[in-house]
């Protein structure tokens, strides 16, 4: 991933044949719209909308390194030759692609997308266009086929991350991001380089990804920075890496699949911010796809010395802040060198199963309401399905403006009881849930004690 935040704003809003989500079916949580993309309006983001919450993988070389994250060779000034080392012994002989997949499954996430080559350039797979790829390491075998297969076998929808940046490849030019850019001898003797040959290479793997293991869900490249300049070297974009030929060729291979906003080209893809929650301003009856990528600790890949780990009730705010905004979030793992998940992130994700086995129909497929939600809680909304997730528990009541006359019945997930509730016409001096209910709004009574869940949620049907 980028060290930064800098992703490419692009909106791929379609109208919907519907009013806004309030009236879809539960099935249907955008009452099956045509998305206007410009890079593939064949794409089938339906299953995107309704996953909902995804795992991002990030496993490398870097993984056996342990320090300055994916971006080591970059930090470290190491050429592609003093980096060699690290390949030369790659042997994450703990591996278990099932196990990954099982978690992954287990932690109520819909899909998974794996780094299968970073900006290092070492790719996870068979490719027959290189040799520095997995299978000639001491580990020997494909790691894609093996994670697609164990992917597949759980359900999950299959993306792959691939970076276009290329910081191993002979003709990928020296540049400002380029871990030998104060390397002058390094750069003389690079500076014939030509990037049309990097791109074809660039273009053959993804060929190769497409056409070796069945259809894939999800494509996301990383990154595109054309607006860089460094004085003695620019950056690169679209047209660095042939991105119009490479998205026919991808479309022509995979009609369905998605692709993400980093090739530099306008008007479409899945827009990823990286570590930033992001509120759409689009109005309730259109969207945006939207992907809000993020961290269990503060790296990507695996650091042995990270250990600001987000609270598993920090993590599960960022999925119901990125759903309440109709948006993702594709939450990263860092396995070690050996191929395994640390445990600190083993009890996180469990800790996210433990919370979606109660929850989880607030989030699959369900996004933003129309409705504004009081202080300290948030609003998801699937159809006639409006869910209240409590970020502070009241005491004893609550008012939700703007629902009076809407709302045919409560309920707290969490025991699947009634929660009563009264609107504004209530008179009975007896009944406290009368008191000080405002025009327009209903009152909640709640239980005196916080429930169980990290984020208790209470479930309104609308008339």
């Amino acid at each position: 991933m980028r060290r930064w935040i800098l992703p490419i704003l692009l909106t791929v809003a379609a109208a919907m044949s519907a009013s806004a989500s309030a009236s879809a079916t539960p099935t249907e949580p955008l009452n099956a719209p045509r998305l206007a993309d410009t890079l593939n309006d064949k794409a089938d983001y339906r299953w995107f909308l309704d996953a909902r919450f995804g795992m991002f993988i990030h496993f490398g070389l870097y993984s056996s390194i342990g320090r300055h994250s994916e971006w080591v060779m970059n930090g470290e000034e190491l050429s592609p030759e003093a980096y060699r080392k690290y390949f030369d012994g790659f042997k994450p002989d703990l591996f278990d692609a099932r196990a990954w997949m099982r978690a992954a499954k287990a932690a109520g996430m819909k899909y998974v997308v794996l780094t299968v080559k970073h900006h290092e350039g070492f790719v996870l797979f068979d490719s027959q266009l290189t040799d520095y790829k997995i299978t000639n390491t001491p580990f020997h075998r494909d790691l894609v086929r093996e994670y697609v297969d164990a992917a597949r076998a759980e359900g999950l929808k299959v993306g792959f991350y691939y970076s276009l940046v290329d910081w191993h490849h002979p003709e990928f030019p020296i540049d400002g991001h380029h871990p030998m850019r104060n390397n002058e001898a390094y750069k003389q003797a690079a500076a014939g380089r030509d990037i049309r040959k990097y791109a074809a290479y660039l273009r053959g793997q993804v060929r190769e990804l497409l056409t070796g293991y069945g259809p894939i869900d999800y494509l996301y490249f990383d990154f595109s920075y054309a607006q860089k300049d460094w004085g003695w070297s620019k950056g690169k974009g679209a047209a660095d890496w042939q991105a119009d030929e490479l998205v026919k060729m991808i479309h022509q291979l995979q009609p369905k699949i998605l692709l993400n906003n980093r090739l530099g080209i306008d008007g479409g893809g899945v827009i990823t911010p990286e570590k930033a929650q992001f509120a759409s301003d689009a109005p309730t009856d259109t969207f945006k796809l939207i992907e809000e990528c993020n961290t269990l600790a503060r790296s990507w890949g695996y650091v042995r010395d990270d250990h600001d780990w987000k609270s598993p009730e920090q993590l599960i705010h960022l999925l119901v802040d990125a759903v309440s905004h109709g948006n993702n979030l594709l939450l990263n793992v860092g396995p070690d060198g050996r191929g395994v998940f640390p445990p600190e992130a083993t009890d996180r994700l469990a800790a996210f199963g433990d919370w979606m086995r109660v929850n989880s129909s607030a989030i699959y497929g369900a996004g933003r309401s129309a409705f504004a939600a009081p202080d300290g809680v948030r609003y998801t909304q699937n159809g006639k399905y409006l869910y209240a997730h409590f970020y502070t528990w009241p005491i004893e009541s609550i008012e939700l403006p703007g629902l009076a006359g809407k709302v045919r019945t409560a309920r707290l997930f969490d025991d699947g009881a009634e929660v009563r509730f009264k609107g504004p016409e209530a008179k009975d001096p007896k009944d406290n849930l009368s008191t000080g209910v405002s025009e327009g709004a209903i009152r909640l009574l709640l239980p005196t004690a916080k429930p169980p869940s990290l984020v208790p949620v209470v479930e309104l049907t609308l008339e």
